[in-house]
């Protein structure tokens, strides 16, 4: 017997014809610009159709009225909120719709280059994406503040929320915690680490996902910097069990409790407003 013998078969070669060619980074990065970008031009788009159908905007009016009705439209209670979970649904429609029908074979395949679009193999890991979902948002608000070091931080939804209607206050909480995480776990953990475990190793992937969700908030956050690594911390999270699970919906859930306690201590103080 040969030296170099072994007991276990030589492993065949790879069958390139049932290869599925991961997502490429421009493509990740494309898709989440655009995302952002929909949200940025059909706002007001969406403001201007609300606008006219309400009565505050002449088609024939020009471009000045125009503009004064849209503004004058936008002061009324709620018509922002309405807005932008309007802009919010467009966008999401749009972008899962275009990963939906780019990358069928890895919608529901568990690990990178797959998406995780199942249920995972644990129903316990539920459990576990809850408790990230509400640790998260309270370490890195602790972060956030020793980093502030005493200045204001803020978010647009704070905004928004004291300024809309109780009713509307609800729907504006079931929209920022759940459309939203579901079109932001699809672009950075599904589509973006996918793209990046193709090029590199699993530490960096999540280091530069995390880095570019973080970065991608910072507008929302008015570009307040000492937010930065409490972003950083929650997409580090998520990317973890997100890898941990196999699945991207404990992601998705884990996100969604993160927000939801992000936003209920200001709709709360606003219910007295």
């Amino acid at each position: 017997m040969s030296v170099f013998s072994t007991s276990r078969p030589i492993p065949p070669s790879p069958d390139r014809s049932n290869w599925i060619d991961p997502p490429g980074l421009s493509a990740a990065i494309g898709l989440i610009v655009l995302y952002f970008l929909l949200q940025a031009v059909s706002s007001g788009l969406i403001a201007l159709l609300m606008a006219v159908a309400s009565g505050f905007v002449k088609i024939d009016g020009g471009v000045h009225p125009v503009g004064a009705g849209i503004r004058t439209m936008l002061e009324e209670p709620g018509m922002p909120a309405t807005v932008v979970m309007l802009t919010l649904g467009l966008a999401a429609v749009v972008v899962v719709a275009l990963v939906r029908r780019k990358w069928p074979a890895l919608w529901s395949m568990a690990r990178p280059p797959g998406l995780g679009m199942l249920l995972p193999a644990n129903p316990a890991f539920f459990a576990l994406a809850i408790a990230v979902g509400v640790a998260a948002p309270l370490l890195g608000g602790l972060l956030t503040s020793l980093l502030a070091n005493g200045r204001t931080v803020t978010q647009d939804v704070q905004n928004l929320g004291v300024h809309t209607p109780l009713g509307l206050r609800l729907a504006l909480v079931i929209v920022v915690t759940s459309v939203g995480p579901l079109v932001e776990e699809i672009l950075f953990r599904g589509v973006l680490l996918s793209a990046l475990t193709k090029r590199w190793r699993i530490g960096w992937s999540v280091s530069i996902s995390s880095l570019l969700f973080a970065v991608s908030h910072l507008p929302s956050m008015q570009w307040q910097w000492y937010a930065l690594p409490d972003l950083m911390l929650l997409a580090s999270v998520l990317a973890w069990l997100r890898l941990r699970t196999g699945s991207l919906w404990p992601s998705v859930l884990a996100h969604g409790v993160n927000n939801l306690l992000a936003v209920a201590a200001w709709f709360a103080a606003a219910v007295s407003a």
